[in-house]
């Protein structure tokens, strides 16, 4: 069998072990990349990745690369290779897309093209062509295009390989399957196991992790469950190749039932979470190796094993607890409970939230950066010996510490006292946990100070010349003493922007460039914001009332949304029930963020319309109708992807006269903007209902500046 190369996908953080995984495989020349790993091999070696990796997401056969500058490059590069090589007539197929500083910005409209480049050559030489199926094809293709350059590969996995086959219930969201495989291995499950020791997950939920630790102690592979591959229907599959591996599978697997485990258990303190896990562990065929049982955490005690034994642990990032302010003792019993309960033993914590692993109070001996998603998790592990010592909450685990302030710094601690305590039970029941807490209250203290869970978002307002700059200074560090202090949180959980006007690119310009995100809820929804790397995050939270309204508007709507940014309106329509959106904006930052978001609540962005493209322009030229459209348009911009400047108050009534063009009648405009200044031209603007709803937009966190935003209900007369 000739060597040939290939591509396998797996999540961030992951790379390394992945790579050491396939050179245990048999691959060979094998380079870590960004979310991949590329090797060489023969057909065994990809099958055999395929039923044997636990770690990856897919096993991709590169077939052809060429340059791809528009959409015409894109069929010619595909209209070259002979399909009838790879999918039969009366097979089906589908095409995956993924897009990085791509000129093709969009990815279906990219899948599209290469659907009908094979398409159109069946068609042009049998009269007949292929269909396709989103569902297990009998064929996947996969475009990637980096820079202008396309890859067009196989995909022989076809579906994600982190889906084992035993899951039948999440329950609570659990951790994919390769990324609990990934912790597994960081920790050194694998030679505890070998040495007879025992597992624990004090908090299994539906039990992926022991799972997982089954399926390696007990030598499975980790895909021999799984009916669908995406080889099984190519034309070149060696179906001889597979039934000799998954033959040796089952015979490994047999040996490894029959050998004698080290205890695995998995506690919960849900019933139906324990019967979830029972089912899965009947259907991977391991019921007889792990033991599940519903237990909550105060009653926790570690099995017995021959050897010394592994505690892991996904802990709640706020979800399950339902209220993020019980965490930390939650945290803080985990910690008690693994340093009285498991002495000797190694213990692995994976959490997105690095105070709530302080918390835990013990001290963390090595830190895995892992990724959930798209977000950026530690994995914590410790030793779990004489010399950690727990550290209870009370004795000041997890917390800032203590420091004496200044007068002005006292002051201005006890303003952040009043409004957390005006604030916080308003907020649990608008079950948001992003506000702004403090917006310069006080004239001394010119900062705005937004509460993102445990995180704080800094903005200093820059000060006027008079202003001596070593007392504005003074009066920062004062701000930066008494945040930690009333918030009970460490100063790293404290990001410090300096807000001023912004013009043209600068706007939108990074300020750091970490690229960490962080979930957040408002109401029914979550987004992913980013704290550290742009003036703004993601999010505006002035506008919660008016996406608010948007979602309660939005019931069998075809929804619009103009200067987009993350899409945090658009998934709030979605979330009211509309049966379709548009979302515009010129960033293709941006719209790959409104994509996450999308897909954090449970959507499939495919399914959506995201367009790339300078929306002044967009509308010269957009046709069709909506019944309910978000316009939130920058108060100016000179931006290099926009044909000329823009000024809300020049502008607006050429804005929203092409805007209501598209509105369907009945149809309902919300229009929005920041110019505090800004004044509505009635007078050429005779023939519509207008209704300003700026008080009824502004949230109470924002109540102390009701001019953060002017918004307008505009319908046409009837």
């Amino acid at each position: 069998m000739s060597k040939q190369q290939f591509f396998a996908t797996a999540p961030l953080g992951i790379e390394p072990l992945l790579a050491t995984e396939l050179e245990d495989l048999g691959a060979t020349e094998v380079k870590q990349e960004r979310a991949g790993v590329r090797f060489f091999g023969d057909l065994r070696i990809a099958y055999q990745a395929c039923l044997w990796s636990r770690l990856a997401n897919r096993i991709l056969l590169p077939l052809v690369s060429f340059e791809a500058l528009d959409a015409d490059q894109l069929y010619a590069g595909i209209s070259a290779i002979d399909w009838s090589e790879h999918l039969a007539l009366e097979n089906t197929f589908a095409v995956d897309c993924t897009l990085v500083n791509s000129k093709i910005n969009h990815s279906q409209y990219g899948a599209l093209r290469v659907k009908d480049a094979v398409v159109d050559q069946f068609r042009s030489r049998s009269g007949e062509r292929p269909s396709v199926a989103v569902e297990q094809p009998d064929l996947r293709l996969n475009l990637h295009i980096y820079k202008d350059q396309a890859t067009i590969s196989i995909d022989l996995s076809g579906d994600s390989l982190h889906r084992r086959g035993y899951r039948i219930d999440g329950v609570h969201a659990p951790l994919k399957e390769n990324l609990a495989a990934a912790i597994l291995i960081r920790a050194g499950w694998p030679a505890i196991c070998a040495a007879g020791g025992a597992l624990v997950d004090p908090l299994c939920g539906s039990g992926t992790l022991p799972l997982e630790a089954g399926l390696i102690a007990t030598d499975t592979a980790p895909g021999l469950l799984r009916r669908y591959f995406g080889f099984l229907g190519w034309k070149q599959h060696d179906n001889d190749i597979w039934e000799e591996l998954l033959q040796a599978a089952w015979k490994r697997q047999e040996v490894g039932l029959a050998q004698k485990h080290g205890t695995i258990v998995g506690y919960d303190g849900h019933n139906r979470a324990v019967k979830v896990a029972w089912e899965h562990a009947q259907n991977a065929g391991l019921d007889k190796v792990i033991h599940f049982e519903r237990r909550t955490l105060r009653e926790f005690v570690a099995p017995s094993s021959r050897g010394a034994g592994l505690l892991v642990a996904n802990p709640p990032y706020g979800e399950r607890l339902g209220n993020v302010s019980e965490l930390p003792p939650f945290y803080n019993l985990l910690g008690e409970k693994m340093a009285q309960q498991c002495s000797g033993w190694k213990a692995a914590v994976i959490t997105s939230e690095p105070q709530l692993g302080r918390s835990i109070g013990l001290r963390a001996g090595k830190i895995n950066v892992l990724y959930n998603g798209a977000l950026k998790c530690q994995l914590l592990q410790f030793e779990l010996n004489d010399t950690n010592h727990w550290q209870s909450l009370e004795d000041g685990a997890g917390k800032a510490v203590k420091k004496n302030l200044s007068p002005g710094a006292e002051m201005f601690a006890n303003r952040l006292r009043k409004n957390l305590k005006k604030l916080k039970k308003w907020a649990a029941r608008q079950e948001v946990d992003c506000y702004r807490l403090y917006d310069a209250d006080l004239p001394e203290y010119a900062v705005a100070v937004d509460l993102y869970g445990d995180e704080v978002h800094l903005q200093e307002y820059r000060a006027p010349k008079e202003i001596d700059e070593k007392k504005s200074a003074e009066r920062l560090r004062e701000v930066q003493d008494a945040i930690p202090l009333v918030l009970d949180l460490s100063p790293d959980k404290i990001h410090l922007k300096v807000r001023q006007q912004q013009k043209g690119k600068l706007q939108y310009e990074k300020q750091a460039r970490r690229d960490i995100l962080k979930e957040v809820r408002e109401g029914n929804c979550k987004f992913l914001v980013n704290l550290t790397d742009y003036l703004d995050t993601g999010l505006f939270l002035d506008h919660r009332s008016t996406r608010q309204l948007i979602q309660k508007l939005a019931s069998g709507a075809r929804f619009l949304n103009l200067f987009a940014y993350t899409g945090t309106a658009t998934v709030h329509a979605m979330m009211g029930g509309a049966v379709a959106t548009t979302t515009v904006d010129m960033s293709r930052n941006y719209l790959e963020w409104a994509k996450k978001n999308i897909t954090l609540n449970h959507f499939d962005p495919a399914e959506e319309e995201l367009i790339q493209a300078d929306c002044l322009s967009w509308l010269d030229t957009a046709t069709g109708e909506y019944d309910l459209i978000f316009l939130d348009p920058p108060t100016f911009s000179n931006s290099k992807g926009m044909e000329a400047t823009f000024d809300v108050q020049r502008d607006h009534v050429e804005l929203l006269r092409k805007t209501l063009r598209l509105l369907a009648p009945g149809g309902i405009l919300i229009f929005s903007n920041n110019l505090r200044k800004f004044s509505m031209n009635f007078s050429d603007l005779t023939d519509l209902d207008i209704e300003n709803i700026s008080n009824k937009t502004i949230p109470l966190d924002f109540e102390r500046n009701p001019r953060i935003h002017n918004c307008w209900l505009i319908k046409r007369d009837q």
